[in-house]
């Protein structure tokens, strides 16, 4: 990794499969749906694979066979009864928080950009005790885009009153490592996170972190 000869103003992260493991939550859902439904017990492991790519994928690898239109049905039902416990399992990933306190240590900022929507992006933060720690917030309800388009990191950047150059931004799926290129920002691709079975060192990302530890490491950040 090669960030040294930069001045780090801040750190952007996805939120789900990089900050959070919110699958124990999502999976819980699923399965008490599939309950709902008088449907078969949802393959756990698929569906944790694919919550970086959000709920219609979760469904489909939850109740597959579906049509669209089907699944467009059910996906509300899902997201409400999410929302219901929304970190009754969610965690921080390890080192996760270790990482957040380095950069504050550091008097850099740090934020959020995801595709989840607002309402149950903003509790997320709430619950985990980061809302009024991070410099921003841009849910996938934010702006008329959402990733892989760039806008939203580039609204982050603004939010938190930073140069996308003088930034990172991490993220464990291809969408995040497109947009925050775009954007103009260091990428850097969170292997602890889902993945959904891909290889990220094929997302052309400027780094591959193998750990949250890992980043605040390469980063010189230290508590």
């Amino acid at each position: 990794m090669r960030w040294h000869d930069r001045e780090l103003d801040a750190v952007l992260f996805d939120l789900d499969g990089t900050l959070v493991d919110s699958a124990p939550d999502l999976v819980a859902a699923m399965q008490r749906l599939c309950r709902e439904l008088d449907a078969a017990e949802p393959d756990a492991a698929a569906v944790r694979a694919a919550v970086s790519k959000g709920g219609r994928a979760m469904l489909r690898r939850g109740l597959p066979g579906l049509d669209e239109p089907r699944y467009e049905a059910l996906l509300p039902r899902f997201l409400d009864i999410y929302a219901a416990d929304i970190a009754g399992l969610s965690r921080p990933f390890d080192g996760v928080e270790a990482l957040i306190a380095a950069i504050e240590a550091r008097g850099a900022r740090w934020g959020v950009v995801t595709n989840k929507p607002g309402w149950l992006a903003r509790p997320l933060l709430e619950r985990l005790g980061w809302s009024q720690r991070s410099a921003a917030l841009v849910s996938g309800d934010c702006l008329a885009v959402r990733k892989p388009d760039p806008a939203p990191v580039r609204h982050a950047c603004e939010l938190a009153g930073v140069a996308p150059q003088r930034c990172v931004y991490v993220g464990d799926d291809l969408r995040d490592i497109e947009a925050g290129r775009a954007a103009g920002l260091y990428t850097v691709a969170a292997a602890w996170g889902y993945l959904d079975g891909e290889d990220p060192h094929g997302w052309a990302a400027d780094w591959v972190a193998p750990s949250a530890l890992a980043l605040q490491q390469a980063l010189q950040l230290h508590p």
